[in-house]
């Protein structure tokens, strides 16, 4: 259920509060009533807690002025727009606070809407709703809550005082007890102007009035007249009334030094402990990959540099190596040796004599050639003794393979022999 709780503060801490709980959803009113004065707003901090809080403040205490201020920018509007109401205004400029709504320019070409207002009365306002721990994001002049119709005023009355729309920055505050003296007035003067004491009796907004008696909707309460032209319509609660046609985007007194702050739920703090300590796991936990990481790229460099370092000692005569072309290298190496097919005999043969060149270390091959048809490894080798070579045939012989010892020259001080091995049983 989208619920908005409505308040309506007094002029004064001692003056009647109103407030009411509107359902936007079902357009009804949930709850309302009164409070004596502005110490019992604490009997709503409850009710504030779940629901957004519209605040209305009465338009008696403010000036809802419409001017042409010559400027191109609304920042120079805004900056000049005080000073051209310095006589208009009964308090002093520096101790007023001016709020302008989000209008542009009316059908008269005025470009600056303000509604001027004591700091001090806005201030003793906000700490109102402080103290009672209510968060309120709005403050809006409770005329210009009332429906707003072109050339119909809107009217209602509320604590004595009838409220009065004109039009939709337009708006006056007249005392219910001298109702009937102000339209017999406006009558008489076809509303063009008015004598009487406005201090007393009639707080008018805007210094223009209306050209011709005016036509208005009545919804609650307005004292019966012969003078002006009244529509009794359905009769609302002043509170319900405004719920219903309010238009926050309009006017919003607390604007600039007053604009009220986000408040930090409870657990935010919480919150923000949580996601410190998520992110200081995850910032540790990407450290230690990049360090990890960093460490196997440095295994990895060494490893290749090792292969390209064994590759050269096995062949020496190669300048140019580089890790990306040894196995294709390799392969081409294995083509050679073994006639271009095999490999994997030829492998296979490796294999298995190997562990014979480590028995008779004395015994270094030269060459190798595998004939692949044949299945024969062919081996010329180099010792210093004779004896070497015998040892190297009987240890390939308990491996299973056939050999043939080829002849053996003395050269230099050194024995140059060959061998044929070949597995037994093979041609």
């Amino acid at each position: 259920m989208l619920e908005t709780l409505y308040i309506r503060l007094g002029s004064q801490a001692h003056d009647p509060i109103q407030w009411l709980i509107w359902s936007s959803q079902q357009q009804e009113v949930i709850a309302s009533g009164d409070l004596s004065h502005a110490n019992d707003l604490i009997h709503l901090t409850e009710k504030a807690a779940q629901r957004k809080v519209i605040g209305f403040v009465p338009a008696s205490d403010i000036a809802i002025k419409r001017l042409k201020v010559p400027g191109k920018s609304a920042r120079a509007i805004q900056a000049a727009a005080p000073y051209m109401l310095e006589d208009d205004l009964a308090q002093d400029v520096e101790s007023m606070f001016f709020a302008y709504a989000n209008i542009s320019k009316d059908s008269d070409d005025n470009n600056c809407f303000a509604a001027a207002v004591e700091r001090e009365q806005l201030s003793q306002w906000r700490s109102w709703l402080s103290q009672a721990n209510i968060t309120c994001k709005n403050l809006i002049p409770d005329v210009l809550a009332l429906p707003f119709i072109e050339n119909t005023w809107a009217a209602v009355t509320l604590n004595n005082q009838i409220l009065l729309r004109q039009g939709k920055w337009q708006g006056l505050v007249v005392e219910a007890n001298v109702w009937s003296l102000i339209s017999r007035q406006w009558q008489q003067n076809n509303a063009n102007s008015t004598e009487l004491d406005e201090s007393t009796l009639i707080t008018d907004n805007d210094s223009e009035v209306q050209s011709q008696t005016p036509v208005i909707n009545a919804y609650a309460g307005l004292p019966e007249t012969a003078e002006i032209t009244v529509n009794s319509m359905p009769e609302e609660l002043p509170l319900a009334l405004f719920a219903q046609h309010v238009d926050t985007r309009l006017i919003n007194l607390l604007q600039g030094e007053f604009q009220v702050k986000e408040k930090r739920s409870a657990n935010y703090s919480t919150w923000v402990w949580a996601a410190t300590i998520a992110g200081i796991a995850l910032l540790t936990n990407v450290v230690f990959k990049a360090a990890e990481l960093t460490t196997l790229n440095n295994e990895i460099d060494n490893i290749e540099k090792e292969i390209v370092s064994v590759y050269k000692n096995t062949f020496p005569q190669t300048k140019n190596v580089r890790i990306a072309t040894i196995k294709s290298q390799l392969n081409r190496k294995l083509s050679e040796v073994g006639g271009g097919s095999s490999q994997g005999n030829f492998l296979t043969m490796l294999n298995k004599v190997e562990p014979a060149f480590n028995e008779v270390s004395a015994l270094k091959p030269e060459s190798m050639k595998f004939d692949a048809k044949r299945n024969e490894l062919r081996v010329q080798a180099v010792s210093s003794n004779y004896q070497s070579f015998e040892k190297f045939k009987k240890t390939l012989e308990k491996q299973s393979l056939k050999v043939s010892q080829g002849a053996q020259n003395n050269i230099d001080n050194q024995v140059s022999g060959s061998f044929t091995i070949s597995a037994k049983g093979s041609r």
